[in-house]
């Protein structure tokens, strides 16, 4: 049957079982618009009309994670593609599932400067799995299915289809295609020498004594939550997440540490520096994490499991590198040890719950203002199964430390850091599961980067509510500023021209709320979830609160600041590992 390269585009995409996308409409991409406004009309898919293209990268972004699908954001030529470049970058840098369709400026218009032709291809070969650019109508539903596998399928990615408008309206003879055949891709599950690399972990793990799990996004990725909880348990290992790795371990699980790294608890980077065995699994040894490289664990042997041999060894040497599939490794770890293994690690969990004691994360209380931890932490208490959107700063820093997550239940830039993510990351998580609790932790500045998606929740009444953490900076900034360039607070402070966010949020048509003062934080919270619209919450909190514990830069995990002073002496095997601070 004859059909436009439009029809064909649209009509692939809705094979792939996709339900929703999220775009802005413009010249080039027009011809597409119409097919999807056809296929709106016959039940095929529900399109999301963003306020801008970065909008529809990150609520693609969002709704990916949240799933676990491949996300779908559509966008026209030049500034509309140039728009989605850090959704993009976002999603790469945490291996994000997505395919970004642009439209282009007609082929025979390619490389003349026509009106709003940027090569989107070129600019964005650094932060995409893979690209396309479509030269034949005949090639749409072979490069659709393609993309839609190699965005899925091994370590994630962003997939970019730039269809050019001309290609987009051609007629020709359609046949839909779903079978996928690529040359050189070859979906990585279990290493050939699987049998090999489990022995020798299995030996280091019953050898150890002080065993730790540090666990990044690739566990959530491979959905091996069930494998890493039986692992964890069988041998007792202590389990520590990245930013990215939040929510595959239960964090009220006796065995949990929560994060690690430069705004982790202490307790993760006292067991990090003082294990005798590090289990990496679907972790990258990021800078954040690592703070300086080679004091890393300086006394662990490394069991490193990932899915992209590019990772395995890149910033850590392991003892034993498995490159697979996490799950499918994991899985393979726990097919040959017994279900009750002999336990070593009883003194190293001991003097694990004496970290916890000494360090724990608190909640200030301010009797004259509001405490931000206290705000993430009574959301947290009041929704514990919602999911938790975040942007980027001091506020992220404390959701990741107060909140405890479920699996999937955590969405946040970590690789990027990304200002402006959070509210319409929410956007496509609330869309994917309207039914349940969504909520984006927000600060003043972070917020007012994409504020405009207001319009967008408005618009599809998304029940997203917001939760601003006001201190009237930037606060990450601020507490840098303050403790490494002498206070000197270079365009940091957003209290000047601030808008009025109760009268933003009217002016566009979602419910407004102030809350300034501690007695009224829980009614507020209870007040905010129980709402039936979209909420903007402006909590007013201490303008000069840090996060902390901190490593600064360049120093060691155990080098950390703004840590209590414990009232004990310092263990045998603290003393032996110089770790504590007495």
């Amino acid at each position: 049957m004859l059909k436009s390269g439009a029809f064909a585009l649209i009509d692939s995409v809705k094979r792939q079982g996709v339900k929703h996308l999220f775009g802005y409409p413009g010249g080039a991409i027009l011809p597409v618009y119409d097919e999807i406004y056809k296929a709106e009309h016959r039940g095929d898919f529900k399109h999301i009309l963003v306020r801008h293209e970065q909008a529809a990268v990150h609520a693609a972004d969002g709704y990916a994670r949240a799933t676990g699908q491949v996300g779908v954001c559509v966008a026209t030529s030049g500034p509309g593609a140039t728009n989605l470049v850090t959704g993009i970058a976002t999603a790469q840098m945490d291996s994000i599932p997505l395919v970004v369709i642009t439209g282009q400026v007609p082929s025979y218009a390619i490389g003349t400067d026509a009106f709003q032709e940027t090569d989107i291809f070129g600019i964005t070969l650094p932060i995409v799995k893979h690209s396309y650019v479509v030269r034949r109508p005949e090639d749409i539903a072979r490069i659709v299915a393609e993309a839609f596998h190699i965005a899925g399928t091994g370590r994630p990615g962003p997939v970019l289809i730039d269809i050019p408008k001309d290609i987009a309206q051609q007629e020709f003879e359609y046949i839909p295609k779903l079978e996928v055949k690529l040359r050189g891709y070859h979906e990585q599950t279990l290493p050939p020498d699987i049998a090999i690399a489990v022995s020798k972990s299995i030996e280091l793990i019953r050898q150890a004594h002080r065993p730790l799990l540090y666990v990044g996004g690739g566990a959530i990725i491979a959905n091996a939550f069930a494998e890493i909880k039986e692992l964890a348990e069988r041998f007792q290992i202590p389990v520590t997440t990245t930013l990215m790795g939040k929510g595959i371990f239960d964090e009220n699980h006796s065995l949990a540490l929560g994060m690690l790294g430069m705004h982790g608890s202490a307790y993760a980077n006292y067991a990090v520096q003082g294990c005798d065995l590090l289990i990496a699994v679907g972790a990258r040894f990021d800078d954040r994490v690592t703070g300086r490289l080679d004091k890393f664990a300086p006394e662990a042997k490394v069991i490193h499991i990932d899915i992209d041999p590019a990772e395995v060894g890149k910033n850590r040497l392991p003892e034993v590198p498995i490159v697979g599939d996490v799950r499918q490794v994991v899985t393979a770890l726990l097919n040959v040890t017994a279900y009750k293994e002999e336990i070593k690690t009883k003194t190293w969990l001991d003097q694990i719950s004496l970290w916890k004691e000494d360090y724990p994360l608190l909640a200030p209380h301010y009797p004259d203002t509001l405490s931000p931890q206290e705000v993430i932490y009574e959301f947290g208490k009041q929704a514990p199964n919602a999911f938790f959107t975040t942007d980027v700063g001091q506020h992220q820093m404390w959701a990741a430390q107060f909140l405890k997550n479920t699996p999937r239940h955590w969405i946040s830039s970590a690789g990027l850091g990304t200002m402006g993510y959070g509210m319409p990351a929410a956007m496509g998580v609330k869309v994917a599961f309207p039914g349940d609790q969504v909520i984006c932790i927000s600060g003043d500045a972070s917020f007012q980067m994409n504020l405009q998606e207001l319009a967008t929740l408005a618009q599809y009444d998304i029940k997203v509510k917001i939760v601003i953490i006001n201190n009237g900076w930037q606060g990450m900034v601020r507490q840098w500023q303050e403790a490494f360039y002498d206070e000197r607070y270079a365009s940091s402070n957003m209290e000047v021209g601030m808008p009025d966010f109760v009268k933003l949020a009217d002016a566009f048509g979602v419910q407004g709320m102030l809350i300034t003062h501690e007695d009224d934080l829980q009614a507020a919270v209870a007040e905010i979830l129980a709402s039936d619209r979209p909420v903007l919450a402006d909590f007013r909190v201490k303008k000069n609160e840090n996060c902390y514990p901190m490593v600064a830069p360049g120093k060691s995990n155990s080098e950390m600041v703004g840590l209590p002073e414990p009232k004990r002496i310092r263990s045998a095997l603290e003393r032996e590992l110089g770790l504590g601070t007495r």
